[in-house]
């Protein structure tokens, strides 16, 4: 029996969503290790985040780690600010801690009026998601945000950020889903394609 993707985001959000806050701490801690000492990432300057929402792996460690990268995260531009003809897509700015609001759906964004980052400056994308598996497939929220921004900033390295219980054996991917180059867990930083 094929189960949907609506169904399989249910299953996995509902699987990391019970995740304990100690869980969530522990793991966060790890992946952030992991990251601090991945070459890629020690060398890029301009790093693409997340403001973690429902029991995300929590990049701030990160963040307080290496204070001298130029931090940057996304905001979801929907609405009257579209132009005409547009869809709901990320805009990126300058991530400074404390200098958020929440969006309508309850996550965390940078406030507009912070400097925006072009998606070609990016070096290093931390990609959140539903789900992940072990050849870059990517289950995200629905929304096809990030499948929007990879034509924009292909010069990254995208980096898939998760717990081990967000890695599936195999997740069903359309032609237009793209696929995360690595994955980080509390397991490591793995290559997966």
């Amino acid at each position: 029996m094929t189960v949907s993707k609506a169904e399989l985001r249910h299953r996995c959000r509902d699987i990391r969503e019970a995740m304990s806050a100690d869980e969530v701490s522990a793991g966060s801690r790890v992946v952030c290790d992991h990251l601090s000492r991945w070459p890629i990432f020690v060398r890029a300057n301009t790093v693409l985040g997340f403001v973690a929402f429902r029991n995300e792996v929590d990049l701030s460690a990160l963040v307080e780690r290496w204070p001298q990268k130029r931090w940057v995260a996304p905001r979801v531009v929907e609405g009257a600010e579209l132009g005409s003809g547009q869809k709901p897509h990320l805009m990126l700015h300058l991530y400074i801690p404390g200098h958020l609001t929440r969006h309508r759906f309850g996550m965390l964004e940078p406030l507009p009026t912070l400097p925006k980052i072009d998606p070609s400056e990016i070096d290093v994308i931390l990609v959140p998601g539903v789900a992940f598996d072990r050849k870059g497939g990517r289950l995200g929220y629905g929304g096809g945000f990030y499948d929007r921004l990879l034509p924009l900033a292909s010069q990254a390295v995208w980096v898939g950020v998760a717990f081990e219980q967000q890695v599936l054996a195999a997740i069903p991917m359309e032609p237009w889903d793209f696929r995360v180059g690595w994955l980080v867990t509390p397991a490591g930083v793995t290559q997966t394609i």
